[in-house]
This record gives C-alpha cells, structure tokens and sequence, in this order.
C-alpha cells in the first residue's frame, strides 16, 4: 500500500511539474529576415532534441549550430536534431536559419542537466539450426496433453476420498453436538 501511495506522489508530482512548465519557443534574434523560424525548446539538456521550424520559406532552408549537424527543412514542414552530448551546460549557442541565401539566429540554450544515452540495440543472429521455442500456453491448465487413464483414476479417487471425508466429519461433529 505504501509502494502504490509514493507512486501516486511521484506521478502527481511530475504531472505538475510537466504542466506548469512554460512552453518555450526561441525569439528572433537576428535582423529583418524575410521568413520566420524557431527553435523548440529554446532551453534543451545535452543531448537532448529540438524541433527547427521555417515558415514563409518558398525552398528547402537549412539549420545549423555548433551543437548540431545542419539540418535541411523541407518548405512546409519542421525538421529535429538532437544535440550533441559535449554541449557545455549553461552555455548559449546560436541557430542560423538560411533560405534563399538569406539568414537569420537565433539563440539555443543548454540547461544544467544532461540526459543518459540510449543503449545501441543488441542484434542477435539465428540459424536455420536454431530452434526457437514457441510461447507459453497459459491458461490451459494442462489439458493440452492426451487423457492418461492413471492420472484420471487417481484424481477421482482422490476426489472421492476428500468428499467422503468431509461428509464423516460434518456427521461426527453433528452427532456429538446433539442436546
């Protein structure tokens, strides 16, 4: 019952934290660019990803930053990068959007804390030789086998035997109860 109640507390808290958190999306910094773009979030840890969106852009832009490999973004449509894991907490970097040889920054912030990275997947190799056992076959109880005529008799017998022997112990204790 404890285990369930710090759960509860724990799950409630990061409920709270996630909804109370202000969506951060980056300003423009850089000059009368005739398109728009963001970076979202504009604080991320390292390693962390980071959407990149350009609007008013006829042609594919482009994305690039000291903390991530240049991006392309097709028009229409935002792109992610994941920032490198050697980005130096608390440092700013700039994001310089470029379309139709025109660009503009703006600013990326790497916060305090770092993310762990994900595992590589392990790749296993099978044979033709190798033999892969099929699933387990719950809920059936055994059944799945033939009928054993042994087993049969010996699990009626042991019915039998547990039913006659509640029956004399009701009538035993009955008999000695009578007043």
């Amino acid at each position: 019952m404890r285990a369930i109640r710090a759960a509860s507390a724990a799950l409630l808290a990061v409920s709270a934290l996630v909804l109370t958190a202000p969506t951060a999306t980056a300003a423009v910094d850089g000059g009368n660019a005739p398109f728009g773009f963001t970076v979202t979030p504009s604080t991320v840890a390292a390693g962390g990803r980071v959407t990149l969106s350009v609007t008013n852009c006829g042609t594919t832009a482009t994305a690039s930053s000291g903390v991530f490999d240049t991006v392309n973004i097709a028009s229409g449509r935002s792109a992610t990068a994941t920032v490198d894991w050697d980005a130096k907490a608390g440092a700013t970097y700039q994001v310089t959007f470029t379309c139709n040889g025109q660009s503009g920054t703006t600013s990326l912030r790497i916060s305090g804390a770092t993310r762990n990275p994900t595992p590589a997947p392990t790749v296993t190799r099978t044979t033709a030789a190798t033999v892969v056992p099929g699933g387990v076959r719950g809920g059936l109880g055994g059944s799945v086998g033939g009928i054993d005529t042994t087993e049969l008799v010996a699990g009626t017998a042991l019915v039998v035997a547990a039913a006659t022997g509640t029956i004399y112990a009701v009538r035993r204790r009955a008999e000695g109860r009578k007043h």
